[in-house]
């Protein structure tokens, strides 16, 4: 009996769990609802929302470039520790056939937190982010995919 279990959990004729797509969408048009209030506070002219943007959606707009915000002290002494704690672990583990659970788990919180530094919002032109807009649509591997500063050729400012 034990069998049975996998055998019906990977039917293809019933859809299994993605039979509920209304309730996908929902929750997924939930996620990036609440993500554009929040990223809508930063004063962008327009956010555009959908699960995703057909090819050439950005064609004809205007990216505006922004600039890393420097980290803090404290901040860049936190990344410096990610980065030598990850570079011990390698360096520890290296050669070895499989690592240990728990070194694995850590050196994937390591890339976690490091890639949250390298993914920092970066800053604009306050009168750039009030004439351009944001995408929020949802990436490949189900995170969401946020793409700011486009500027709509009809919000370009008046050219003397």
């Amino acid at each position: 009996a034990g069998g049975a279990v996998m055998r019906d959990l990977f039917e293809h004729d019933d859809g299994g769990w993605l039979q509920d797509v209304p309730l996908l969408d929902r929750l997924v048009t939930e996620k990036l609802t609440a993500q554009a209030e929040i990223i809508g506070a930063e004063g962008w002219k327009w956010i555009e929302v959908a699960v995703s943007f057909p090819y050439g959606a950005t064609y004809g707009l205007r990216e505006i470039e922004g600039e890393p915000i420097d980290l803090s002290a404290e901040e860049q002494a936190t990344l410096d520790g990610l980065n030598a704690e990850y570079q011990q672990l390698e360096a520890e583990y290296d050669g070895a056939d499989e690592l240990p659970d728990e070194v694995d788990q850590r050196l994937g919180a390591i890339e976690t937190a490091i890639a949250a530094f390298e993914q920092r919002p970066l800053r604009y032109d306050p009168a750039e982010v009030a004439i351009a807009g944001v995408f929020i649509s949802v990436g490949h591997d189900g995170s969401l995919d946020i793409e700011r500063g486009y500027v709509r050729p009809d919000d370009e400012p008046p050219k003397f």
